[in-house]
């Protein structure tokens, strides 16, 4: 009777829209929909015309929207949920990776050599490595050195990020090219690592890494926007209909490209770096701000580092490395100008903070942004992932309205070994999803890919149970920050859905909304967490269209 109501209601205001005639190109039944929708939480069927949803109930309710030409789809009894929108990504990293050295897993010192030099075997005499990620903790914490791999790739210039990309390795052939020796200069906001007698190890970290810039090849929009395809592709497998990717001007414009020749099969919103706001003001003036398929518009600050890098910002120094507390990456005076540049232009700021004191930072200048201009009342600030907080934080993001748009993923890698550099303390409030859920922030959920795999289903597995990937946490990492699945899938849909100013359209399965939406092979909302990760994602469909069938059978 409950749904019957919701959906009498549902179907009076879409005949007020003048819509109530109109006949379903396609209708699915016999599903299990979770809606995200408040005034209808459940359904079992959906009708779609074009790329909208026209109504959503009972199998039976379906019934006036079918016509003799709409196809009708039985779902059978698999789970439905919204598109999932990963709000924070480096798809031009993704991109890369899938056709990259794959040492990510590497657990030594041995295999992560061997790893490189096989494939430095396939490549052109000169052609650079790039876009590999590693982890030095899966082989214990030692960083890797240029002398580990120079033997292995002669003259192919090497550049591999760390999975966080907060720090990266080169070999001496790259480094030659980039003139880094022992005379070259530290570069504020970075780090370049050497040994005792001034000669760089081949790790550069955060500001330092800017000096390869010059030296790394740059490939054309063109090209781009083909390594681009490839990683859409992949993405719409795991139920990804949206990225907001937190990338560069080529990337936008290697998105600009698929979508003008009509290849671009998922959602963007393109982030691009703060610093170049004023860019950003008149391209904007010049282009507007896109469309439902391809938006811009949104300012992304790099604040501090990373805890794996030991370059995030804190209070009080490692645990495992006394003295250091990280540091920002730019000029404090600068980096508020921008910010406070960007918001009178009426940009989206979201500025990337991991450690407490740059969290505390960030949330003091955004308070006294809004004092001073308090008649701008839909900012949606957000802060990049907002690791490890002080107390007082996690309040403030609420009393802010300050979204914390967070990647689950992170707690349980970086949970093996985080309190080696932090200790149990501030542990306690680190990746507070919870807490910050609890004061009625609106916690968004996303990947970091590819810092972190852009698999959602892995995302909701570590919200959900928090087991870090070395199996030493059985009931979870700081279990008391665990969240429900219904918290996680709402992380992903309708949150992030407001996180990028399209609430009104997108995040939930609503008469009058864009037709996004996930068929799963099993249902979350009943399986046993820990099954979660293994779930495969049947269908997806962005704007009406199917983008990605597992099989013809759903």
């Amino acid at each position: 009777m409950k749904l019957a109501c919701c959906w009498s209601l549902q179907f009076i205001m879409f005949a007020c829209l003048g819509f109530s005639t109109e006949v379903a190109e396609r209708i699915y039944t016999n599903a299990k929909i979770w809606t995200a929708d408040p005034s209808n939480p459940h359904a079992t069927a959906m009708a779609i015309l074009k790329n909208r949803i026209i109504a959503v109930g009972s199998d039976a309710d379906m019934e006036p929207f079918r016509g003799e030409a709409t196809e009708m789809i039985d779902l059978k009894g698999k789970r439905v949920t919204p598109g999932f929108i990963d709000n924070h990504t480096h798809f031009n990293d993704l991109a890369g990776l899938l056709t990259a050295v794959q040492i990510r897993d590497a657990d030594s010192k041995e295999e992560f050599v061997r790893r490189i030099g096989e494939f430095a075997k396939g490549l052109r005499p000169g052609q650079w490595m790039l876009k590999g990620i590693w982890d030095h903790e899966a082989w214990g914490g030692q960083l890797p050195e240029a002398q580990w791999i120079d033997a292995v790739t002669g003259n192919n210039p090497v550049f591999l990020p760390r999975t966080d990309a907060h720090m990266a390795l080169a070999n001496t052939a790259a480094m030659k090219l980039a003139a880094i020796d022992q005379h070259t200069q530290d570069v504020p906001g970075g780090e370049i690592v050497r040994y005792q007698d001034g000669t760089p190890t081949g790790i550069l970290k955060d500001a330092a890494m800017e000096l390869f810039q010059k030296v790394v090849p740059q490939i054309s929009t063109r090209e781009e926007a083909a390594t681009f395809e490839r990683a859409v592709d992949h993405a719409l497998r795991f139920g990804v209909t949206q990225v907001h990717d937190m990338g560069t001007w080529a990337n936008l414009q290697a998105f600009k490209e698929l979508r003008s020749t009509d290849r671009l099969k998922m959602r963007v919103y393109s982030f691009v770096p703060l610093p170049s706001h004023q860019q950003l003001v008149a391209y904007v003036e010049a282009n507007g701000r896109g469309d439902d398929m391809h938006r811009w518009g949104g300012l992304k600050g790099m604040f501090d580092g990373s805890l794996g890098s030991s370059t995030a910002w804190f209070y009080d120094a490692f645990a495992d490395q006394p003295g250091k507390k990280g540091f920002p990456i730019y000029d404090l005076q600068e980096f508020g100008d921008w910010i406070k540049a960007g918001d009178l232009a009426g940009l989206h700021i979201t500025i990337h903070a991991i450690g407490d004191r740059s969290n505390d930072w960030v949330l003091d200048k955004f308070e006294a942004i809004a004092s001073a201009n308090p008649a701008n009342k839909q900012r949606r600030w957000r802060i990049e992932h907002a690791q490890h907080l002080s107390p007082t934080a996690i309040t403030r993001m609420s009393k802010l309205n300050v979204i914390p748009s967070m990647q689950p993923y992170h707690a349980i890698d970086d949970g093996r070994w985080a309190e080696k550099r932090i200790g149990p303390k501030r542990a306690k409030t680190t990746y507070a999803f919870k807490s910050l859920s609890d004061a009625q922030a609106v916690i968004t959920f996303g990947s970091d890919c590819p810092v972190a795999p852009i698999n959602v289903m892995q995302g909701i597995y570590a919200a959900v149970t928090r087991q870090t990937l070395d199996g030493a946490h059985p009931n979870g990492w700081v279990p008391e920050e665990k969240v429900s699945v219904e918290q996680a899938l709402k992380a992903y849909t309708i949150n992030s859905a407001y996180a990028g100013f399209q609430e009104d359209r997108l995040g939930q399965l609503k008469a009058g909304y864009l037709a996004d939406f996930v068929v799963l092979e099993q249902d979350i909302l009943e399986i046993p967490a820990v099954k979660i990760k293994d779930v495969e994602v049947n269908m997806t469909v962005v704007d009406g269209s199917v983008v990605y069938r597992k099989s013809q059978d759903p």
